[in-house]
């Protein structure tokens, strides 16, 4: 993000532990949806001092990744740019951690975060770009965000690849 508030920058950031009971805890408060704790690799968090007032969540499915939230709490003053501000830092934080994970892709549900993925460089990608593994994510649009080239190819969209494992051309 090219700017942080100074509220946002006060928050500390942090990776949050497995299975992420705390940030589940705050998904059920905001009551936004969650994937089950065992298919959750990593989960981070922002804290007001040691209140958690933001989390993420990221669901991983092969080199492809499903971000849940992220979901925030407003903290006492704060505007809402303040808060888009903390969720970019949030999704930062997630974003990095998919290089040394192997990650190509991440997806995202829009939220009504547009601002954030924009700015990140995720775009809106046609829902068949999902694979099946986390087709399961509830919510309609999404976005998505390619680590390295970040090119999307709608060549040959839609078709299977023949037994062998390789598409024709």
């Amino acid at each position: 993000m090219a700017r942080s508030s100074p509220a946002a920058a006060a928050l500390v950031y942090r990776p949050l532990e497995l299975p992420g009971t705390e940030a589940r805890e705050l998904f059920a408060f905001v009551g936004a949806w969650l994937p089950p704790a065992v298919s959750v690799e990593a989960t981070w968090g922002a804290f007001d001092g040691a209140r958690l007032v933001g989390a993420v969540l990221l669901q991983r499915a092969g080199a492809s990744a499903m971000l849940h939230g992220p979901v925030l709490t407003l903290v006492d003053g704060s505007a809402v740019d303040d808060a888009l501000d903390a969720a970019a830092r949030l999704v930062e934080l997630a974003l990095a951690h998919t290089e040394g994970a192997r990650i190509a892709t991440v997806f995202a549900r829009p939220q009504s975060l547009e601002r954030v993925w924009v700015r990140l460089g995720f775009i809106p990608v046609p829902e068949v770009e999902l694979g099946s593994a986390l087709r399961s994510v509830p919510g309609a649009g999404l976005f998505g965000w390619r680590g390295g080239s970040a090119l999307w190819s709608a060549a040959n969209r839609g078709a299977r690849a023949p037994e062998g494992g390789r598409r024709r051309r």
